[in-house]
């Protein structure tokens, strides 16, 4: 099926909606720095209000996300956004504050609406045809790769060219505004009150721990070669003006592969796309590391974007089957957490590396863990599921089991 399904007002109206929740988050590291950059220490106090933003999310999706339920998201949804909106509103009108109150402000910014963007996934694909949740998965991504294109750009040219609060004034806007926008979508989606069997919400998402760990390793791979582009770069005796455009390249290759994943209906099952992406997305990078020419980098890096957006489609594929729908927005949220946190972790393993290898070192290194963990979570979604005896001692029990993550429910 291509994309005439997911052509529809209600998308239209989701995508608004997505991109004044989104584009904030997009705009705010770069927009923490600019915020604080001409205070003695400024860069240092940036990437301190940044990190704590990050924190805040990571700390934020899966702790408010296990609480949003399906058929009253949208209230949840209010909350949220809404305080978040002021907490970037707050940052802009507090940019001269006490490194601790904007500390404070950047936490909360990050881990308010840190939920959002799963139970806002998990709307999209619940008004849409069932056989059109890969399409509009893709559609999302496409959207999100736009956002973070323009958001920099947008949040540069502001900060120097107007002020360096107006930015995090416009965030916090765009958030509060997406608020109202909630109304013009469902109040949530279809869940049945027992659809987890009587388990609990933490027990279902640990089962679902393989599908977690690719997805984070599949974007930290990612993100340790952007932030050691620029000195892989000087390595090989290239202009570090090329690592904007490189990197503009990868993200022209994400946008497009989601739009290639949603044309059709892949072979294979998705346990089984998404470890032949991550090992072609560990192959983009290794070469990465060892071209020596600018345009193989621009080759490799485009190629990388590519299957990387497959991968994380066929993730999120994989956390749909996995996972009951009352636990859709749970399982998204911790997703983003995870993926956070492998962002993060990226950047001190790139920052310690680079003191004791060289940059291609640091990115093969890189890669290397990165098929390592792609390996632990294939092993873990292959595992087999165990039988279990019910009182009188037959194989089963009364209730129908849950099949194993990655299993597909159809035939």
């Amino acid at each position: 099926m291509g994309y005439s399904a997911v052509r529809s007002w209600g998308v239209v109206r989701w995508g608004i909606v997505a991109v004044g929740a989104r584009m904030p988050v997009a705009a705010a590291p770069l927009a923490l720095v600019f915020l604080v950059r001409e205070r003695p220490g400024g860069y240092v106090l940036g990437a301190a209000l940044a990190a704590a933003y990050v924190v805040g999310e990571i700390v934020g999706a899966p702790v408010l996300g296990m609480r949003i339920r399906a058929e009253r998201a949208r209230g949840a949804m209010a909350v949220g956004l809404g305080v978040g909106g002021l907490a970037f509103a707050g940052l802009g009108v507090l940019h001269g504050a006490h490194p601790l109150a904007l500390g404070t402000c950047a936490f909360v910014a990050g881990a308010a609406p840190a939920a959002a963007p799963g139970a806002l996934r998990a709307l999209l694909t619940s008004i849409v045809p069932e056989a059109a949740v890969a399409q509009a998965l893709a559609v999302e991504s496409m959207l999100t790769f736009a956002i973070w294109a323009v958001a920099p750009a947008g949040v540069t040219g502001l900060a120097l060219g107007v002020s360096p609060a107006l930015p995090l004034l416009l965030a916090g806007l765009l958030m509060t505004g997406s608020v109202a926008g909630l109304w013009m979508l469902p109040a949530g989606w279809r869940a049945d009150a027992d659809d987890r069997g009587g388990e609990s919400m933490t027990r279902i998402l640990a089962r679902a721990w393989p599908l977690f760990v690719t997805g984070a390793a599949s974007l930290s791979m990612l993100a340790l070669a952007e932030l050691v582009l620029p000195a892989l770069l000087e390595q090989r005796g290239i202009d570090v003006g090329w690592a904007g455009p490189l990197l503009v390249a990868l993200a022209v290759g994400s946008a497009v592969g989601s739009f290639v994943y949603g044309l059709r209906r892949w072979p294979g099952r998705l346990r089984t796309q998404s470890m032949v992406l991550m090992f072609g997305v560990s192959g983009c990078l290794a070469l990465v590391a060892l071209l020596p020419g600018v345009a193989w980098l621009f080759v490799a890096l485009a190629a990388a974007g590519v299957l990387q957006a497959g991968v994380m489609l066929t993730r999120n594929l994989s956390l749909r089957e996995a996972l009951p729908p009352s636990a859709l927005a749970a399982g998204y949220s911790v997703m983003y957490a995870a993926v956070g946190a492998g962002y993060a972790a990226s950047g001190s393993l790139a920052g310690g590396l680079l003191s004791v290898v060289s940059p291609s070192t640091a990115i093969l290194a890189g890669v290397g863990l990165g098929v390592v963990l792609t390996l632990v979570g294939v092993a873990g979604e292959v595992k087999p599921a165990v039988a279990v005896e019910d009182d009188t001692g037959s194989v089963g029990g009364g209730r129908a089991e849950r099949p194993p993550v990655g299993r597909r429910r159809d035939p």
